[in-house]
């Protein structure tokens, strides 16, 4: 497979997965501002969700307030944020008309209808429960897209660049949500145990689709031990930190044994999943969650860099 396919299909999948986790951080983000608005700490979510994602100083740069409108229309359709929902499904739809004949029928057009829908809605219609409605429908969407993939294209090497795609983009994806959680507590630890605290965990388990599955996996009430543990060291929660690092792993492996070679992204690889295998959460908050999370985000990105040098994505 020519380099530049591979880079189109690894940056497809991750295009999806990421229009994806953005509306679930804007959720995430809106529901916590709802939560705190009587005590004027709306925007102080609103920021840290978007520090989370790693866009707040693009937004900043505006010049605006960081109320509910301002917050959801940069990240859903300003395309001066190169992770709004409305560049991530542009850049999505791009790379895979570019390899058109290297995905299936079910998954263009998949794509091609999300775009085509997307692109025709109004900002200013989108408020309130038609900004939670229009969540939704990215989070669908996403959905859509994977049962397609998994539901109709050929295991060869192709399958393996989209779904190391995909598990990178939500290994990150993961390890921001639960950092979010760090940097809106961070300036109010007397409030950790509290009716707030543990609405707010529970909102980051929402996040991640986590909410039941949780409570089937403890038999508990949200505690920040077990929802950190759930999130990061659950090899069953399919959006774990654990999880996402071992089928990383085997896409890369898959790749390595597809091409007969061993490159330095297998490497990196290993490296990702050594990390999460080899610690508990009694390490992990004795060292420190945000300094393991920035950790963890960084050797994710080596192996991203690692995986392009691997395979000539240029």
């Amino acid at each position: 497979m020519l380099g530049r396919t591979a880079q189109n299909l690894y940056w497809l999948s991750r295009y999806v997965e990421r229009a994806e986790n953005m509306a679930r951080l804007l959720e995430v983000g809106y529901r916590m501002s709802l939560t705190s608005r009587r005590e004027g700490g709306a925007s102080e979510h609103l920021i840290s969700m978007m520090q989370a994602a790693e866009v707040d100083e693009d937004f900043a740069r505006k010049g605006r307030p960081a109320d509910v409108d301002t917050v959801a229309h940069f990240m859903m359709f300003d395309p001066d944020n190169p992770s709004s929902v409305f560049n991530c499904l542009m850049a999505a739809r791009t790379n895979a008309r570019t390899v058109r004949t290297a995905i299936t029928g079910d998954m263009w057009e998949t794509l091609n209808a999300a775009w085509l829908h997307f692109s025709q809605i109004k900002p200013r219609d989108v408020r309130g429960a038609k900004l939670l409605e229009l969540l939704e429908w990215v989070t669908h969407l996403s959905h859509e897209f994977r049962g397609a993939l998994l539901g109709t294209i050929l295991r060869d090497d192709g399958y393996a660049f989209l779904q190391a795609g995909n598990f990178v983009e939500r290994a990150d994806n993961t390890a921001r949500i639960l950092d979010m959680k760090y940097y809106v507590l961070l300036p109010r630890a007397k409030m950790v145990g509290g009716d707030l605290d543990i609405q707010q965990w529970s909102l980051i388990l929402r996040a991640a689709s986590a909410h039941l599955s949780y409570r089937h996996v403890y038999h508990d009430r949200y505690k920040a031990h077990n929802i950190a543990d759930f999130l990061i060291l659950r090899p069953e929660m399919p959006r774990s930190l654990i999880y996402c690092a071992r089928f990383i792993e085997a896409q890369v492996q898959t790749l390595a044994e597809f091409y007969g070679r061993q490159p330095a992204c297998n490497e990196a690889a290993a490296s990702l999943r050594a990390m999460v295998e080899g610690t508990t959460m009694e390490s992990i908050f004795a060292h420190g969650l945000h300094e393991f999370l920035t950790e963890f985000i960084a050797r994710n990105n080596i192996v991203s860099t690692s995986l392009s040098e691997s395979y000539n994505f240029h």
